[in-house]
């Protein structure tokens, strides 16, 4: 089952773009700048780096790369969880003659205050990874978020079930209730473990959002959860891995790390290293190359007046259906660490400095 959706991401991910256009510059720093020309440029606003590693560590990188394969310029800045300036970054992209927006919101709200702005404009607007409820978005590329949460709520029950536990205390340790995603992700991970809860076979202690996805907040609120607790939990539905490794940290103060099943998502080195060690049962990978390839191969379509031929999708945001891309995620436990570093999404030196010995027992040669 892994092999074969590892087969469909790493398709996504090998597709070339194949287009020619204009040149383009990258910078490792937190903005990549390009100068616009007659053609336009593609700008892309990213989130932050304290929600999640990956923008910074993979979607970055990835992203120029494409663009630098189809010869065309963009300009990636960072908002650094700031919505004032999520909103300067769009409004000097658009100055500068940005011909399509790639953006990853830092709530609906604001997100849909800049499409309505580029909407005016006649720039369309690629939602990236989250979509922006009730926005005015042009297209959306992501996973399938809902298939994210199944495979973390399938993954605790596998490790509740091979540890022989048909009776389990859980609580959920949900992601930012002003994310789109982190709705989807708890309404596909629900909907494998409530009809367990309901039955009875599970008792649900707890069940808490983390605001913005703030691990520091994450792990003191698990922490209330462990205490309401009483000490006795038997599973953490976290919904990505930075709060599932948060929730690890309580555990370690409570001699329960590894004791506890605990779920994560993103495949990032921390996540993957947890798992090997056991304090993660569980995580997802979502091929981020692929989704970045995705979301350029679009905007440089667009940048070139085409037919928008790849978003088959179509996911409704409240208000209106949305053309999109969605991509297939990918369930990991330790026996298949191996292949998201075979896919090139982590390294081996990262994932297995210090575990060598866990690495060789798992197959990662």
């Amino acid at each position: 089952m892994s092999r074969r959706r590892f087969a469909i991401t790493a398709a996504f991910a090998a597709t070339a773009i194949a287009l020619t256009g204009c040149s383009s510059s990258s910078d490792s720093a937190s903005t990549s700048t390009a100068k616009s020309s007659d053609a336009g440029f593609v700008g892309v606003i990213l989130p932050d780096s304290a929600s999640s590693a990956r923008w910074e560590t993979a979607d970055r990188g990835f992203l120029q790369a494409a663009f630098d394969a189809a010869g065309v310029k963009v300009d990636i800045q960072n908002a650094n969880g700031d919505k004032a300036a999520f909103q300067t970054i769009a409004d000097q992209m658009l100055s500068k003659g940005a011909k399509v927006l790639i953006m990853v919101n830092l709530d609906s709200e604001s997100g849909k205050a800049v499409q309505d702005k580029a909407k005016a404009q006649g720039v369309p607007t690629i939602d990236y990874d989250r979509l922006t409820l009730n926005g005015s978005e042009s297209y959306y590329v992501s996973f399938d978020n809902t298939a994210v949460g199944k495979l973390q709520g399938e993954g605790i029950k596998s490790c509740l079930d091979a540890a022989g536990k048909t009776k389990a205390r859980i609580v959920y340790l949900n992601g930012s209730p002003t994310d789109n995603n982190a709705t989807l992700f708890k309404a596909g991970y629900d909907s494998v473990l409530r009809p367990l809860i309901t039955a009875g076979n599970y008792t649900l202690v707890d069940d808490q959002a983390v605001p913005d996805w703030d691990n520091a907040k994450g792990g003191a609120i698990f922490e209330q959860q462990l205490s309401k607790a009483g000490g006795k939990l038997d599973a953490v539905v976290s919904a990505n891995e930075g709060l599932g490794l948060a929730a690890v940290a309580v555990l370690k103060k409570n001699k329960l790390n590894g004791k506890v099943c605990v779920s994560g998502q993103d495949a990032t080195v921390d996540g993957l290293r947890a798992i090997l060690t056991g304090d993660l049962s569980n995580t997802v990978y979502k091929a981020i190359k692929a989704e970045a390839n995705a979301a350029a191969e679009l905007a440089v379509a667009l940048l070139k007046g085409e037919k928008a031929a790849t978003a088959t999708g179509s996911v409704n945001n409240g208000v209106a259906d949305v053309p999109s891309v969605l991509l297939v995620p990918v369930a990991i436990t330790k026996a298949n660490v191996k292949d998201v570093i075979a896919d090139g999404f982590q390294k081996k030196e990262d994932v297995c400095k210090g575990i060598e010995a866990l690495c060789t027992a798992n197959g990662i040669a």
